[in-house]
């Protein structure tokens, strides 16, 4: 084998080689983001099952709230646990909006690293449909000139997923303060 065919065979196995491990890993943790959103999806029905809870807690007690809105005196006991429940049902609250919260934001990662995945994807399939384009009887020209072709395409690749990208993840859906990460 000459020299040439040598160098263009490498150069096609490298590339085509690059892409295919590439895809597969990329699918791989395409498939794990993917089932990261199924158990968030689980998380947010417990979430509401917790508010549901809360507001049966609050049924309960609706008895003794009736009785104390006619102008009753509720016992002593009523009156212990209507306080304690004042105090229960906060914390379920604030745990449900940071949990809210949390949700919100991950969602808004979760997007964005599928669209990394799929741009990153894309970015492979370039280098897989180049190595096509590369025969073992390319010469060192035919070599730098496809070598620069598929730089350009890259680089321009690169920066379209940049420009999808937003920098920050931050809360959109709740009312109850801001909150950015990173």
């Amino acid at each position: 084998m000459t020299r040439k065919k040598i160098l263009g065979s490498h150069v096609k196995r490298l590339l085509s080689g690059v892409a295919d491990h590439g895809r597969r890993h990329l699918t791989e943790v395409e498939t794990d983001l993917i089932q990261t959103g199924l158990l968030l999806e689980e998380a947010i029905e417990k979430l509401s099952f917790n508010f549901m809870a809360i507001h049966k807690t609050v049924e309960a007690e609706q008895a003794t709230i009736q009785l104390l809105l006619r102008g009753g005196t509720a016992t002593p006991e009523q009156r212990a646990q209507l306080e304690a429940l004042q105090g229960q049902v906060g914390g379920y609250v604030n745990a449900a909006i940071t949990s809210l919260q949390f949700q919100d934001m991950t969602s808004q990662l979760l997007d964005r690293t599928l669209k990394r995945v799929t741009g990153l994807r894309e970015f492979l399939g370039t280098l897989g449909a180049h190595g096509d384009e590369m025969l073992p009887e390319s010469d060192n020209e035919q070599i730098v000139e496809l070598l620069g072709k598929v730089s350009m395409a890259l680089a321009i690749q690169s920066l379209e997923l940049r420009s999808v990208l937003r920098k920050a993840v931050s809360q959109q859906h709740l009312e109850s303060g801001d909150i950015e990460l990173f």
